[in-house]
């Protein structure tokens, strides 16, 4: 026995002193490396660079933990521009809104699509090498403008009036109460009205199926940003996926059926990516990626929304007599849906919920070094291979120069004296062109915005009209944000708001 543990031995040396050599020269080439990265420093004309301690991995944990608390403190550091070291990664942020024009209107130097790419694979595990941005965004313009825009209107008004008036059923008559929580009870009526509405069209409402899809959606959403800087534990690993498929399985169907519909976009979508190359499992994965990308923040922007009006009684109390006015009015000389266009109280609220709430980035890629000009007069070299990122939840909709007490909420803060919108906001004396951004700016500004615009108004009208709405408890304060929400689009809160619910009495 002992002579064979011996041969064992002798036998099992050579490997094992290929397993050392193999060990250290991993560990020395992940040496070098991080010598490497930590290696860069700042050259003449370039931001101010912060690398922060840990090699490689620099700012990452406090950028993915509140990018909003970093950023801010980066600012006052750094100033309006400054450079950070992310998992290994360098990234240029601008945070001086009248500069913004210099990054979003050059598409030569700096590129959106590479960083888009990146996520659209992390996210969606959705690959699209001969996709054309442009191409499909006039596409979209079709049919979320003019006549289009008015047909998904009306059928969204009517998937939403339908399931509110399921939601009150459980209530045995006016003056019984259902409870819930404010941001599920937003969440899921919005999106399961919107996924009806783009995605089964008119000729088929399948509430059993929406409220699978929602059930499914949430889980994925949950651990979405996570998927975008793969931190995944290995469970939530085998989580994100099975949720991705059975997401996939129940959107198969979407753009597919025969005859006219709301869902006339989805099939001239299908259509495109079918012109480029993409196969039917590429088609289910890119409908996930649409699915998010119109119903992934109205929900969020109705609840804080509602929340606002709920803990400000007379930013309540100014909206609702708004909508009575409007309801007031003759339906035979102008439809409901006409007349909810023009509300300059609801939305000048709106956009105060959206400079409070909405905080995505807008991300570039510098594909070849670039001389930023910024407003101030100030020179900055970008380095080709860099990133460059806006928050213009920082600056403008947080910036106290521009916004008096951007902390707070103020329902009129959009509106004149008289009444009238009000366009003008000013920093260092200069008048800004962008002083709110939740909808991104420039040839990449959402196409949906005026679709979401109306969903919410017509949700919120359909809410505060036909239903009593309360907090459970009247001293109730909104709840803290969900810190790590920060860069992808509406924030999310950290625990709900109790609320309770009857049917409104006719008069």
């Amino acid at each position: 026995m002992f002579s064979l543990l011996r041969t064992n031995v002798q036998v099992n040396l050579p490997k094992l002193r290929a397993m050392i050599w193999t060990i250290l020269l991993i560990v020395q080439g992940i040496l070098i490396l991080f010598i490497l990265v930590s290696k860069r420093s700042r050259s003449e004309k370039e931001p101010p660079l912060d690398k922060g301690v840990i090699p490689w991995l620099g700012h990452a944990l406090e950028f993915g933990r509140d990018a909003a608390k970093f950023l801010t403190r980066m600012k006052v550091k750094h100033g309006d521009i400054f450079t950070v070291r992310v998992a290994g990664r360098y990234v240029t942020v601008l945070l001086d809104p009248s500069s913004y024009d210099a990054v979003i209107e050059d598409s030569v130097s700096l590129d959106f699509t590479r960083y888009a790419q990146v996520l659209m694979d992390r996210i969606f595990s959705l690959r699209l090498p001969h996709h054309n941005p442009a191409v499909e965004k006039a596409m979209m313009k079709q049919h979320f403008e003019g006549e289009s825009l008015s047909c998904l209107s009306s059928t969204m008004h009517c998937h939403l009036q339908s399931l509110l008036l399921q939601a009150q059923r459980p209530c045995h008559n006016q003056t019984d109460w259902n409870t819930d929580g404010l941001f599920s009870f937003c969440y899921s009526l919005l999106f399961r009205a919107g996924y009806l509405t783009h995605f089964e069209g008119e000729q088929k409402s399948n509430r059993t199926d929406s409220i699978d899809v929602y059930a499914e959606y949430r889980k994925f959403d949950n651990l979405l940003t996570k998927m975008a800087r793969t931190t995944l534990k290995p469970e939530e690993k085998r989580t994100a996926q099975s949720v991705r498929v059975r997401l996939w399985e129940l959107l198969a169907p979407a753009g597919l059926g025969e005859g006219s519909g709301s869902s006339t976009w989805l099939k001239c979508y299908r259509h495109l990516l079918q012109e480029e190359g993409a196969d039917e499992e590429t088609q289910r994965r890119a409908l996930l990626l649409q699915l998010w990308a119109t119903q992934g923040n109205v929900g969020p922007a109705a609840f804080w929304l509602l929340g606002f009006l709920l803990t400000n009684p007379e930013a309540m109390r100014a909206v609702k007599k708004e909508f009575r006015k409007i309801s007031e009015q003759d339906s035979a000389q102008c439809p409901l849906l006409d007349r909810l266009q023009h509300t300059p109280v609801f939305d000048s609220a709106l956009e105060e919920t959206l400079r409070l709430s909405a905080a995505p980035f807008i991300t570039r890629e510098v594909v070849q070094a670039k001389t930023l000009h910024m407003a101030d007069g100030q020179e900055y070299k970008l380095r080709s291979g860099d990133r460059v990122c806006l928050f213009p939840f920082i600056s403008p909709q947080m910036d106290p120069e521009i916004h008096q007490e951007p902390q707070r909420f103020k329902y009129d803060r959009f509106l004149n004296q008289e009444g009238s919108v009000k366009k003008d906001f000013f920093k260092g004396g200069r008048r800004l062109k962008y002083y709110t951004m939740p909808w991104g700016a420039g040839t990449n500004g959402c196409v949906g915005k005026r679709f979401a615009i109306s969903s919410i108004r017509q949700f919120v009208y359909l809410v505060l009209s036909h239903l009593e709405l309360e907090l459970c408890d009247p001293e109730a304060q909104m709840p803290e944000v969900n810190t790590s929400r920060y860069g992808f689009g509406m924030l999310q809160p950290e625990g709900d708001l109790a609320i309770r619910y009857k049917p409104r009495r006719s008069r």
